[in-house]
């Protein structure tokens, strides 16, 4: 049970996080997840004893083989050479000379452990990188190069890492041994790994030809196979089931697997289950790396042995020899490059340090450390291994913080990084610019396309407008604007107070004035009860209260106000549910009060925009058309409630019709765009899946709701 529990804190942890990183913006989500982690660990004592088995199989395996599966084969065979390099010469370099600095550093250390600590701090984890410079654009060959590198390095880190510790421990090392083992672990894992996938990928056509199409069956047999193929791999055959579930990841979607053609829904299903499964995998890695720091650093720091400032003198030592051989290296090899085929890329001293930097360590070398022995078999402690936790883990962190500095001043740009599979599996050269196509025609990024959509969906809406279906056109619009406004929102990354937001807040003012006008008019004509009256003048008031909030907030409510209003809309909420669910009266009085308000809030927004001098400013129109059929929309709301039509049939079958249109129009503004040029093959395909997706969930819905 406790386990339970402690898994259910760390997706809360999780959750949290990422909410906590909408509001921080400049602070990496991985740091913040880390310090809720560390946060767990010492205020309420939290701990998980995992074993680095557990961990490969339950976090390294399922994310590498969903890269493998999403990385784009021809960037990895066109980088085959460099990827190689680096995530095997590379990697036995850093152990080796990084082995010698560490031993000379600390000559408590013994040569085996220190060859043994940096080995396991050679691989790169772009889950970090991916995490840490979310808002940081590097070259696309840096960033293929990287992901590349990444699905690999780690067999070779554990392999320096498993034969320095079992020097340590026997007090012999064979040098044939090691290289003989590393061959047949890499190989033989290469092949299993190609192997199961095939077997798996035939037993899919075979339950195929069975009639076995079922897509939920499907996806979960596409989920569990990464842990399948580790455990054959690694448990039964002693190779790596790194490399193995890498190359089934690479394989798993080849061209020849005729299923995902005959199950088209199938990747839909399955591409959000692995979203989900990698968004709460990569978040679990952070807070566990969060929760390991105090275990790893405790014992140094409690030590007088080994002064506090010496050890962090060390982490930073050693952070900068290993920075320095990853720059040198890369450096070098673009320097052989150059020489070798005149029109490679000149070497660049700013590119070579952007990889180095973008290096990030993250908890599986942390992981694979705690697994050190404490005891020796003569009985003696393990030499320095409270020293060695505490090496890798400030050397991850410290890594993790320069990443985090650097790389946005280095870059001198905040667009998205693209590092794993899963974010450069694209067809174009990841550059979301507006650009001028061939023949000067505007090229549009996803997001202005969409925008586009959104806006052609309206006007097919408004055409289908009558006055018998008032209410579902207008809900439907005003999911569109919502849409519209949320691309609005992400478009803007100044940090102030973007202009359209001033305005849809200076118009939703007057808007209410006017309500509160009409309210006041209604009271004094003896048109609304006192109570109605007063629980309604509240509710504006509050409203107009979080208005001037949102003013002085950049646009978002404070928790006050955000209470204040749940409070206010509490009342009326259950008097809905009392009229509908218990039948009791004042629910026509309610309605009727709404609609006049609503009324009332149109005509004086209509009235102030008509003034010269409110003409001037010139409003956003979006945000005034949005307005607009907000205030129609709760006048066909009052109408429909007050003649219960919104719960018929009929508003059910138009709201499936009119949305089946506006998917339509979408589609049609897909093939428009991409006929005219404006937008590229891979931009298209995305806007498709999206249009999808909207259609699959908007059928289970009804479904459902059936």
């Amino acid at each position: 049970m406790q386990l339970v529990e402690a898994v259910l804190l760390l997706i809360a942890l999780v959750i949290v996080s990422n909410v906590i990183s909408h509001y921080l913006v400049a602070v990496p989500v991985s740091l913040i997840q880390a310090a809720l982690g560390l946060a767990a660990a010492l205020f309420f004592s939290l701990s998980l004893d995992m074993e680095t088995d557990w961990f490969m199989l339950l976090f390294t395996a399922p994310l590498l083989y969903n890269d493998g599966r999403r990385f784009p084969k021809r960037e990895l065979w066109e980088l085959r050479g460099a990827i190689a390099g680096n995530a095997i010469l590379l990697v036995f370099i850093i152990t080796f000379l990084g082995g010698f600095f560490l031993h000379w550093l600390v000559p408590a250390m013994p040569l085996a452990a220190s060859f043994a600590l940096a080995a396991i701090l050679a691989p790169t984890d772009p889950i970090a990188v991916q995490s840490l410079a979310s808002r940081v654009h590097l070259p696309a060959g840096l960033m293929h190069l990287i992901a590349g590198e990444s699905l690999i390095n780690d067999a070779s880190g554990l392999i320096g890492f498993k034969y320095g510790i079992a020097a340590v421990m026997t007090g012999t090392f064979v040098w044939t041994q090691a290289i003989g083992d590393f061959v047949y672990i890499a190989g033989v894992g290469a092949l299993a790994g190609a192997l199961l996938m095939g077997l798996i990928n035939l037993l899919r056509l075979w339950l195929l030809q069975q009639g076995i199409n079922d897509t939920i069956l499907h996806a979960v047999l596409q989920l569990i196979t990464p842990f399948l193929i580790y455990l054959l791999v690694d448990e039964v055959i002693g190779a790596s089931g790194v490399i193995a579930v890498v190359v089934a990841g690479l394989l798993t979607n080849a061209s020849g697997n005729r299923f995902i053609s005959a199950l088209p829904e199938l990747r839909i299903v399955t591409e959000k289950t692995w979203d989900i499964v990698v968004y709460v995998l990569n978040g679990l890695i952070f807070i566990l790396l969060g929760l390991e720091l105090p275990v790893a650093m405790r014992a140094t720091i409690q030590s007088r042995a080994v002064s506090t400032w010496q050890a962090l003198m060390d982490v930073v030592l050693v952070y900068l020899v290993m920075l320095a051989i990853r720059v040198g290296w890369t450096y070098g090899y673009m320097r052989l490059t150059a020489w070798q085929k005149a029109e490679a890329d000149r070497p660049s001293l700013h590119l070579a340090l952007l990889n180095g930097i973008a290096g990030v360590r993250g908890a599986i070398s942390l992981v694979a450390v705690l697994a050190i022995p404490v005891l020796l078999p003569s009985g003696a402690h393990f030499p320095e291994r409270a020293l060695m936790l505490f090496i890798a883990a400030g050397y991850i962190v410290l890594s993790m913080i320069v990443a985090t500095v650097l790389l946005p001043i280095m870059t001198q740009n905040r667009t998205p990084l693209k590092l794993r599979g899963s974010a450069i599996e694209d067809d174009d050269d990841g550059d979301d610019e507006p650009q001028a196509a061939p023949g000067g025609v505007r090229l549009l990024d996803q997001a202005q396309a969409q925008r586009y959509l959104y806006q052609m969906a309206v006007r097919k809406l408004e055409g289908e407008r009558r006055e018998d279906n008032q209410k579902p056109v207008l809900d439907l619009i005003d999911e569109y604007q919502h849409l519209l406004r949320r691309l609005d929102l992400q478009a803007d990354d100044s940090g102030e107070l973007p202009p359209f937001v001033q305005d849809e807040i200076d118009l939703r003012a007057v808007g209410v004035a006017g309500e509160l006008a009409r309210l006041e008019e209604l009271h004094a004509a003896n048109q609304v009860s006192d109570r109605v009256y007063q629980k309604t003048k509240r509710r504006l008031h509050t409203r107009e209260n979080s208005l001037v909030a949102m003013a002085q907030n950049h646009g978002r409510l404070t928790w006050s106000d955000v209470l204040a209003r749940a409070k206010a809309a509490l009342p009326h909420w259950w008097h809905k549910v009392a009229a509908e669910r218990l039948g009791q009266t004042g629910e026509p009085e309610r309605l009727f009060v709404e609609k006049e308000i609503a009324k009332g809030g149109l005509k004086t927004l209509s009235e102030y925009l008509r003034q010269p001098e409110h003409r001037k400013r010139q409003f956003n129109r979006q945000v005034i058309y949005a307005l607009i059929v907000q205030y129609r929309g709760r006048i066909a709301t009052a109408k429909a409630n007050a003649n219960r039509a919104h719960k018929s049939v009929q508003y059910e079958q138009e709201m499936a019709r009119l949305r089946t249109l506006a998917l339509a129009a979408e589609r049609t503004a897909i093939h428009d765009l991409l006929e005219q040029g404006h937008i590229t093959t891979g931009t298209a395909q995305r806007l498709s899946q999206i249009v999808n997706y909207t259609e699959n969930a908007a059928t289970l819905a009804a479904l459902e709701e059936a």
